[in-house]
Parts: C-alpha cells; structure tokens; sequence
C-alpha cells in the first residue's frame, strides 16, 4: 500500500471518478481552469460503460455530445469534430471522443483503478473537529490486486449509474426467483448483430420490463428481427396503461430521432410483433420447464416466455461513499436542492430549473455528484446537461463564483408532459395535457441520457 501525500492541500490533485463522458469534460474544465485533475477509471479503457452499449445508436447528435472545453484540449491534436448533425452509435462516440480525450489527458486519466472508499483523511463520517480542513483520502484497489490511498482537494464523482441496473420486481428490489433465473434476464438492450445474441432471442418470447426509451429500443430491435425469424415475439410489461404519452413524444419531440424511437416501438405493438401486458407489477418468476413465467402482485401470470429483458431504470452505487456526508433526497438518492426538479412523481416532462453547484453541493464540502449519479433514480437527463454541471463546478473550485452561479445552457423539451410520472394516470384532463411544462420561461426541459436510454439496435 502506497500513500500518496502532498505538504498542502491546495496542492493537491481534484480526484474525477470515472472516464465517462462527463468525468472527462471535469478534467478538460480543471485543466482549463490551472487545475490539476486525476481522473480514476475501474476499466481498461476511455468509456468502459458507453462501450457496453457500443451497438447502440445515440438519439442525440454530435452538436450535443462533446464537451466545448474538451474540444480545446483535443484542437491542437488535429482533432475535428464530426458532423454535428450525425446520430453516433456508442462505439462511436468512445472511439471518436472520449478515447482521443483521454489520451489528451495523458497520465492524468488511470486505469484499472477502482474506486473502494472516500473519506476525509483521519476522519470518519462522525468526527466534526477539522473536517473540513482535512484533505480527502481516496481508497483504491488496483487490477495487480495492490491498493493505494490518494490524497485529494476535492472529489467529482462521475463514476454514473451503468453497474446497478434496476431489478425486475416492482418494489425495487428483486423479484421471487429472480436471481435463480439470471440466465434467462438481461437487464440490457441486446446486441443482434452479434450471432450468439441473435440466436438468444430468434423464434422466442420475450418478456421486455420498462417503459422508457431503452425500452423502446428493445421492442424496435426484436420487431426488427421478427421480420426475419417466425416465432419471434416481444410481450411489453406496463406497470401502467397505454396512453397517448406511452410512447413518447413523438414528431412533438425536439430530438427528432428520440420521437422516431417511440414510434418505433408503437409500429412494433401495431404490426402484432409486440403485444402488451398492462398494469403488470411484477412480484415473482417462476419456472415452467425451460422457460419463465412473470407473475404479479395480484396473482395474475404471464404465459410463459423465453426470456426476459429488463429495463427498469438504473441506480446509483453509493456504497464507497459510506464515509462522506451526503445530502440526498429519500426518494430519489440526488442532491436534496436538485431533486425536487427533477422528481417523476411531480412530473413527467423532465421540466429542470438551470442547475449547478448550488443545487450539486453536498454536506461535506468539496464532493459533488455530476453527471448521471447526481441525478440519482431519476430518469431525466442528457449528456450536455452533466457537462454545464462539471463547467460549474470546476468554475466554483477555482473561485469563480460569478461563472459557477451563471447557467448557461438551454435544452431540448421532450414533447411529453404529464404528473405522476411513477404510478398512477393523471387525475385530471388539465395535468394530462401538460400542466408541468405550463412553466415559466426560466425552466429549462431535461431529457433522457444517451448512455442509458440510446436508440437503434
């Protein structure tokens, strides 16, 4: 074990969790701002989680998707953007993007370092006597197997949600039989192109559990491969019925490709390639044989199926900061300030004030959440969004407060509005026509990531 120390902490590096989109636009605005960053990626490479979904077309364009202060880093290396009006696929966007970034940032990007606890150094969550003086340590176990401590000023962690994927039972935690039947579930949009998945889903029923824009991802790629292999049908579980918004916002939708996604989806249900098991809360599976049978909370069963794909969401791993005081909503698990902006169960359009270090600050002074995490379970948020987040922030640990509290940045309205956005319909003809979006001009609309909920097969 090595400690890494340094006489002051204003002489320390600002630690970046994870080598993602936003975790290395943090570092490209520390940098820019006379900061040095030292970014810590558990995988081996610029964008291990982006990679995971590599098949996967974004519904957002290239304008959308690099960081301004990135793109200065990269200029001098001969880098040019792509065509700001092309929809990359993931593979794209690490290979195109993030790797060049990285590989910018030279030795201020690790690899294979996972991150396994942050704590201020000397203090655990309990002590109050000079805490905030203290530097933070950061605990990290490496891929050899060796472990090492590394002293930090401050900690972004922007390590996403990617690794905890929501579970299939409806309570938010896992079905019945759920983890005995792991080799039939997915709980990601299946690669087709690839003959090994091909094979899994070609001719089979499959249960497809979510209802957002990966969802809608799935249903369009087993449509797809319907056409060419007979017997192949998807069975869509809805915790809800279908309304007008089931599928989205359609042309009414800003990202024209995300709307497209939907209708996909709903072209899927209409050609009798898809059908729908509505008001279905799962609570168990069960085995018939080699196959699997959902069964709700009311009793009711599914016929059998082949498979099962679920979608539910993803959540964020806080287990590492268990010695950091964090302070986060009960329901949602983001920052206390930033929730209530964002909580489906008041709204469904994705409507956000402009938001940075204010609504990002923690407790413990000098730890932020960026980037998908900071959203903790809610499922509204878009790449530039984490990218004016870390512009804040890195504007604030400079001392530029006056550039960290401006919000620049407008969004995209998603074409969807509508309260309840978790449970039940809407009570009311004025909520459903989109009371949440009648907002003033100060609101700005957030919508769903490209890392989770990207479209194409």
């Amino acid at each position: 074990m090595s400690i890494n120390s340094v006489s002051t902490t204003g002489q320390l590096p600002v630690v970046v969790i994870g080598a993602g989109p936003v975790g290395l636009a943090a570092a490209a605005h520390l940098v820019e701002r006379g900061i040095e960053p030292l970014v810590l990626e558990a995988g081996p490479s610029a964008g291990t989680a982006v990679r995971d979904w590599a098949h996967v077309r974004l519904f957002s364009p290239w304008s959308e998707i690099t960081d301004p202060a990135a793109e200065k880093l990269l200029a001098p290396t001969g880098w040019t953007r792509p065509d700001g009006s092309a929809y990359p696929t993931g593979g794209d966007w690490a290979e195109r993007y993030l790797q060049p970034l990285a590989d910018v940032l030279g030795d201020k990007v690790r690899y294979g370092a996972t991150v396994a606890g942050v704590a201020r150094a000397g203090r655990d969550r309990i002590v109050d006597s000079g805490r905030d003086e203290q530097p933070f340590t950061v605990h990290i176990a490496l891929a050899d197997g060796r472990e090492e401590r590394i002293s930090a000023r401050a900690v972004i962690d922007a390590s996403g949600t990617w690794s905890t994927p929501g579970p299939l039972g409806a309570d938010g935690l896992p079905a019945l039989g759920e983890k005995s039947a792991t080799s039939r579930i997915s709980y990601r949009v299946p690669d087709l192109g690839d003959p090994a998945v091909r094979a899994r889903y070609a001719g089979k029923r499959t249960a497809v559990v979510g209802s957002g824009a990966s969802a809608f991802t799935a249903l369009a790629c087993l449509a797809d491969l319907a056409e060419d292999e007979p017997g192949t049908h998807a069975v869509w579980m809805l915790r809800r019925g279908i309304t007008g918004s089931t599928f989205g916002g359609g042309e009414a939708d800003q990202l024209p490709a995300r709307g497209a996604l939907g209708l996909r989806a709903k072209a899927a249900v209409e050609a009798g390639h898809a059908s729908a098991a509505t008001g279905f809360r799962t609570q168990a599976v069960e085995r018939d044989g080699d196959r699997l049978v959902l069964v709700d909370e009311d009793g009711r069963r599914l016929d059998p199926v082949d498979e099962v794909i679920v979608l539910t969401g993803l959540r964020p791993d806080l287990s590492f900061l268990s010695e950091i005081r964090l302070g986060l909503d009960d329901r949602l698990q983001a920052p206390t300030a930033l929730a209530p902006l964002i909580d489906p169960n008041v709204h469904s359009c994705g409507t956000v004030y402009p938001h940075g270090v204010n609504e990002l600050s923690h407790p413990e002074q000098g730890l932020y959440l960026a980037g998908m995490k900071s959203y903790g379970r809610a499922p509204t948020f878009l790449a530039m969004t984490g990218y004016e987040q870390v512009r804040s922030i890195t504007a604030a640990l400079a001392g530029d407060h006056e550039a960290a509290e401006r919000v620049e940045l407008t969004l995209p309205e998603t074409g969807v509005c509508g309260g309840a956005g978790l449970f039940e319909e809407p009570e009311n003809a004025e909520q459903a026509a989109g009371g949440c979006c009648s907002a003033p001009s100060a609101l700005q609309i957030g919508i769903d990531t490209p890392a989770t909920s990207p479209g194409g097969c």
